[in-house]
């Protein structure tokens, strides 16, 4: 499975980037993983600007920045989505750059991952809804709480953390088998 793991973050520092960390380790010790980092931050995008949705425009025509990250993102068999949670939802610049995603997601399973209050469920919730608008069945989340001290800079758990058999690495792995698993029965049932 080719896997794109997507910091949905632009902040300098931020600590998403944490969880990406977490989540590309876990990644590269899995089987039949091949994994990449896609940094929001690398794709400054405007606002929404096109004039009909990119779901019914057979004609589009995105300018450079975009086509840049539509480019990034088409290529993979499967998505983890990693965001921060704002005032109880996903980061608008993350809701922007999906906004400009269409068939690039289609048919092909999608994770996410999020920390802040409640470990960011509303913008799990938030963000289910937005990938479902796109055909992208969203396998499963994880929520972390506590950075520290539960996952520090370099994108490892506390010992605490990792020795829990029900905890959140247990949680990673499962949730990695089991988007490899979609992942490869979409790709056939294509």
């Amino acid at each position: 499975m080719k896997l794109a793991i997507i910091n949905g973050s632009t902040r300098p520092g931020n600590v998403t980037a944490n969880q990406v960390k977490w989540i590309l380790k876990a990644a590269q010790n899995a089987d039949g993983v091949e994994s990449t980092v896609i940094n929001l931050a690398d794709f400054p995008m405007p606002f929404m600007d096109e004039p009909i949705s990119p779901k019914y425009n057979p004609d589009r025509k995105p300018s450079a920045a975009v086509q840049k990250w539509m480019d990034a993102v088409a290529g993979y068999d499967a998505y983890f989505w990693v965001t921060p949670e704002y005032n109880h939802s996903v980061p608008a610049v993350l809701k922007n750059a999906i906004d400009y995603l269409t068939f690039e997601l289609v048919r092909k399973p999608s994770a996410i991952a999020s920390h802040g209050s409640v470990n960011g469920a509303r913008a799990i919730m938030a963000l289910k809804e937005i990938l479902a608008e796109l055909s992208t069945p969203v396998i499963g989340t994880i929520g972390v709480a506590g950075f520290p001290p539960v996952l520090n800079a370099d994108g490892e758990l506390s010992a605490e953390a990792l020795a829990n058999p029900y905890g959140p690495q247990s949680q990673l792995e499962g949730l990695l088998t089991e988007l490899s698993w979609y992942a490869d029965a979409l790709k056939n049932a294509a």
